[in-house]
């Protein structure tokens, strides 16, 4: 013990000595890093020695946190307390010592110190909030700082040490992660120990409606404990008779804007107080403030938000009944909280939009507090001078530069069979096939032919491969396009097309081919009797040799079914029937030689 003395008054950071000084002390079996039982040894004599300050520094009459000699003159509110606390605690962070001594010795602390004292050990915890947050530390000491802070608040006086305890609050908030489930109210249990005690019989020599003050302070009955009227009727009842009497008060009695610059809500010397007094000679002044108001009107808006979603299943919410008592209510706080000056309208939007995030909370607890935090990814110090170039990459991004360095150094990536491949028109639709089997069983909702983007795949592939079954989605839809050899015979004879449709749909195209052949000897004669180099080229041939080339000019001349039907889809069976009586007229014409460029020949001759 007298070795630690030693080094609390030895100038220079701990980093300097502390495991010289433990080496010294301990004699561990390794050097750097010490056993169970010499931890235990450890921190028996550092609780002893801490006890020891404590104990001189309450006989003396100083401050706990100030006890002992400066160590040196860069240092003087540093006393010896601080200063053990400090070698431990870099003993600690460089894993010398078990990680959670220091948070035992500062449990230690503050349970040999009075509150007075506490407020200065507390302060040294949040100067050192970074250092016990790291991993190391705080996954061996976090249970044991929770319970030290509990415990000084179990101490504290919610009316007296409000700052104290909102420091600790805030503490706690940034000390353990957010999804810290013991932080969390989890099964939404309200605080029903908080009552607000009110005057029960009127007093003497007030002026003041005593049934009204006896009405307003009895809401809060219920804004403290909602539960009690979520399935209660009766309760429920009266908590909305005794809001509307409340509400139509404010609404007979408007704040001016005078009012509400006289009680300006963001001056920095308004006191702000945790409870509102409850005594009647203060009811009317407590009417005329805005804040005041505000108060029990946002307590409204937090009761009623509650009240839509209180529980995690449906058996939980309100009756459409409630709910529109609950809306009709909620329009008349929102307006009153709207026309409460100063800037009723903004202090409103951001209640609302309080409340809009609150139920994202809500909803988080409800599914079991998920984890969602990442952890922070440690950034590289860039050299001083270099810039920071972006990475180029040879495809556009770094995945495809990836797959095709993968590929380009595996040669049989692309003829691998097990590699993901365009699937053919029969694997594609056996799922649709197997739906439309009636023995099959499958249910309509379930059928592949509801899935939109399973169609729109199949029509693209059969437009590519299966062009005659891609034709029948016209008149059969999307299982028309299905193959008949995956169908069931009694499936398959409703999409199969029946042969004297067959023999009709082959006659008209041949129909159409023949009518389409005279036409173009149509347009080929009239060409010849425009050009006349044509015309003295043929003159020197006979009429045989003519009919013969013109012949065999139309029978070479013949297109296709598709290209036929393409040109001839416009015109109708009376029409067809009326080009061929004209047809059988040319070729007579062409036959016999009387055609219309023989007579030119004849007239230039």
């Amino acid at each position: 013990m007298e070795v630690f003395k030693r080094a609390i008054i030895q100038p220079g950071p701990p980093e300097s000595f502390a495991l010289r000084m433990v080496q010294e002390v301990i004699k561990p079996q390794k050097q750097t890093k010490l056993a169970q039982d010499e931890n235990q040894f450890l921190e028996n004599i550092l609780r002893m020695l801490l006890q020891e300050f404590v104990s001189a520094a309450v006989q003396s009459g100083e401050k706990i946190m100030q006890f002992g000699q400066s160590i040196d003159s860069s240092e003087t509110d540093q006393g010896h307390i601080p200063r053990l606390l400090d070698i431990v605690l870099y003993l600690c962070e460089k894993e010398h010592i078990e990680g959670g001594m220091i948070f035992q010795l500062l449990e230690d602390l503050t349970e040999m110190s009075t509150m007075k004292n506490c407020k200065d050990i507390f302060g040294y915890i949040e100067s050192k909030q970074d250092i016990l947050g790291k991993q190391e530390l705080f996954a061996r000491g976090k249970l044991v700082m929770l319970r030290t802070c509990n415990q000084l608040l179990r101490r504290l006086s919610k009316a007296n040490d409000v700052v104290f305890c909102g420091r600790i609050l805030m503490f706690l908030a940034h000390f353990f992660p957010l999804s810290e489930r013991s932080a969390l109210n989890i099964k939404g249990v309200f605080n029903t120990s908080n009552e607000t005690k009110y005057e029960k019989e009127p007093l003497e020599g007030i002026c003041i409606d005593f049934n009204f003050y006896q009405t307003f302070w009895g809401l809060q009955e219920y804004f403290s404990n909602p539960t009690s009227i979520n399935h209660a009727p009766a309760k429920w009842q009266k908590f909305t008779s005794s809001l509307s009497v409340v509400l139509n008060t404010f609404e007979a009695q408007p704040l001016s804007d005078e009012e509400g610059d006289a009680n300006n809500l963001e001056e920095e010397a308004v006191n702000f107080s945790i409870k509102y007094l409850t005594s009647s000679k203060l009811m009317g002044l407590e009417l005329k403030d805005p804040s005041f108001r505000r108060h029990v009107l946002v307590q409204c808006l937090i009761l009623f938000d509650y009240l839509k979603a209180p529980g995690k299943g449906d058996k939980d919410l309100p009756s459409d009944t409630v709910k529109e008592e609950i809306t009709t209510c909620e329009e008349r706080v929102k307006k009153l909280l709207e026309l409460t000056p100063p800037k009723g309208a903004v202090f409103l939007h951001k209640i609302e939009h309080i409340l809009e995030r609150e139920k994202n909370w809500v909803w988080w607890k409800r599914d079991g507090c998920l984890p969602y935090e990442k952890q922070p990814v440690e950034k590289k110090a860039v050299a001083d001078g270099s810039k920071k170039r972006r990475p180029r990459w040879r495809l556009g991004n770094k995945e495809l530069s990836q797959l095709w360095k993968w590929a380009d150094q595996n040669p049989n990536a692309l003829t691998d069979p097990q590699r993901v491949q365009t699937p053919s028109i029969m694997e594609y639709w056996k799922p649709l096939a197997e739906d439309m089997d009636p023995s099959a069983g499958i249910e309509a909702e379930y059928h592949h032919k509801n899935n939109r983007v399973y169609c729109w795949k199949g029509l693209r592939l059969s437009a590519r491969q299966d062009l005659e079954g891609f034709s029948k989605f016209t008149d059969h839809g999307i299982e028309g396009v299905v193959p008949l050899e995956l169908l069931p015979p009694d499936v398959r004879s409703k999409y199969q097309a029946k042969p004297t449709d067959r023999a009709k749909r082959s006659k008209k195209e041949e129909t159409k081919g023949t009518a389409h052949q005279v036409e173009e000897n149509q347009n080929a004669t009239t060409a010849a009797e425009i050009d006349g180099d044509g015309i003295r080229a043929d003159s020197t041939a006979t009429p045989m040799e003519f009919d013969a080339a013109t012949v065999a000019g139309t029978q070479g001349g013949t297109r296709t079914p598709d290209e036929l039907q393409k040109h001839s889809s416009d015109t109708d069976a009376g029409q067809e029937a009326g080009q061929l009586e004209a047809d059988a007229e040319v070729e007579a014409g062409i036959i016999d030689g009387e055609t219309d460029a023989d007579v030119d020949l004849d007239t230039v001759g």
